[in-house]
């Protein structure tokens, strides 16, 4: 009996207002004067925030090209005509011309989207090896089996990087050329290609091999490239800190998107004479059509945007922030005129 009592003692928890559960407790009771109240306000406050969202993202200017080269939509058709069916595609050019005619207030960022390309595909968001992007030599020669089959080339050697994902990499490049004056030359426009990846991203997540006798070429010996590559990872950029896995594009690309449609960061205007924007006049982009989205229905654009205190231009959260504060008020008169109706039959029922 006191063997009982004394283990039964030991499992007791101790004997203090928490443990207890005597802590003193509100609960707050909702009535039409606390409840009403609160879906107005919160139902105004929405309809403001939303308001604001909205009309800022509105503000943001943007210029958007179409540059698949659908028939009869341009020179870049006769790119995409001669890519029809091989992979990759031969080289070749084209040039998109358009004029401002007023300044387009910078920062000016130039972004390239592309639809109906599902990166948010499982099989696909998973065909990579983040040990191997991480700089392990021991990942560089030994691939994870979730990159096949883009693991191994036919040759039997480690491709690096592997993946469906690095396989696939935007391999179109831009430049952009301004006219001054009608009729006269050209100047190109400085693009600024640093710091467009995540900073985790650059600096943490992705980092090249330890350099072999100071050589990132002989760090990539014995891998092989991905197969729709034109070149090796470690001749991405004759910059050394912008080559190999830490290449800012390559960064980018291997960031996946969660939507079948999507815009990835190509570079930002604000140097030189262009750093309150694009001045008006005429433009030319050079475009080096590489890559090939009609075999799967996509198409691919080429977008100059500013941006405002809340990023690009997006209105569905503005509009989002007004449906739900327009349920909120709308929600707060069907309770205030039930309240009201219920009450009368109450003061009915009391005379």
């Amino acid at each position: 009996m006191t063997w009982s009592a004394t283990a039964r003692g030991a499992h007791q928890p101790d004997n203090t207002a928490f443990t207890q559960q005597r802590l003193p407790a509100w609960q707050p009771l909702l009535s039409a004067s606390i409840a009403l109240p609160l879906f107005f306000c919160a139902g105004l406050a929405f309809i403001g925030l939303g308001l604001g969202l909205y009309y800022s993202s509105n503000g943001i200017k943007e210029l958007e090209y179409d540059y698949t080269g659908d028939s009869g939509t341009g020179n870049c058709s006769v790119c995409a005509a001669a890519g029809q069916g091989r992979a990759p595609p031969p080289r070749c050019s084209c040039a998109w011309y358009f004029s401002l005619p007023e300044l387009f207030q910078g920062p000016v960022y130039l972004y390239y989207e592309l639809t109906n390309f599902y990166q948010n595909n499982r099989r696909y968001g998973v065909s990579r090896d983040d040990e191997q992007l991480s700089g392990l030599p021991s990942a560089l020669r030994h691939p994870v089996n979730e990159c096949a089959p883009y693991q191994l080339s036919a040759a039997g050697l480690p491709i690096a990087p592997c993946g469906a994902i690095a396989n696939s990499l935007f391999n179109d490049s831009f430049s952009l050329w301004h006219q001054r004056l009608p009729g006269g030359l050209y100047v190109e426009v400085p693009l600024d290609r640093s710091g467009i990846a995540w900073w985790t991203d650059y600096h943490v997540k992705f980092r090249n091999p330890p350099l072999v006798n100071g050589s990132l070429a002989l760090a990539f010996q014995g891998t092989a490239p991905p197969p729709n590559w034109r070149r090796p990872v470690y001749e991405l950029s004759p910059d050394p800190n912008n080559t190999g896995f830490i290449n800012q594009d390559f960064v980018v690309w291997m960031r996946t998107a969660a939507l079948p449609t999507f815009r990835k960061l190509y570079a930002r205007i604000r140097q030189g004479n262009y750093s309150a924007g694009l001045p008006r006049g005429a433009y030319r982009v050079n475009i080096t059509y590489n890559y090939p989205v009609r075999a799967f229905g996509g198409h691919k654009l080429l977008i100059f945007s500013s941006i405002s205190w809340m990023g690009g231009k997006n209105p569905f959260l503005g509009i989002a922030y007004l449906v739900v504060g327009s349920l909120c008020i709308l929600t707060g008169f069907v309770m205030l005129i039930v309240y009201i109706r219920y009450q009368d039959q109450d003061d009915d029922d009391e005379e």
